[in-house]
């Protein structure tokens, strides 16, 4: 049988939509926070997912590391929403995304800086 991952990934975020509505009411964070965290708690939902996926991986799915690039992003965009709200300072929002992104970058760039082993050449 076919995991389900997206009936698995849905369910989660009605969980997490459904934890901040709480919070909302229970009057712990605003009104125009729960989007943010939802964001970026659904982000550290795919980071999990990716951990799945790592052990269990698709044939034509997308790749653990993929998923994990996605779940980073994801956090951070929801997590510097939910900076800005709270300390109204867009410069250091900006800088946070711009380091979440280079750090991505390094890391998706670096695989490619490894020495492969060359073939031996065998002469005839």
């Amino acid at each position: 049988m076919a995991r389900q991952y997206e009936l698995l990934s849905l369910g989660a975020l009605l969980v997490i939509a459904a934890a901040l509505l709480v919070a909302f009411s229970a009057a712990v964070i605003g009104i125009d926070e729960v989007l943010a965290l939802i964001i970026a708690l659904y982000g550290v939902w795919t980071m999990v997912l990716a951990g799945i996926r790592v052990r269990n991986p698709e044939k034509y799915g997308r790749g653990a590391y993929s998923t994990l690039i996605m779940g980073v992003l994801l956090t951070a965009i929801g997590g510097a929403w939910e900076f800005q709200i709270r300390f109204e300072n867009i410069i250091i929002t900006i800088a946070l995304i711009l380091v979440v992104v280079g750090i991505l970058a390094l890391a998706s760039a670096l695989p490619s800086f490894r020495q492969k082993k060359e073939p031996e050449q065998t002469s005839s």
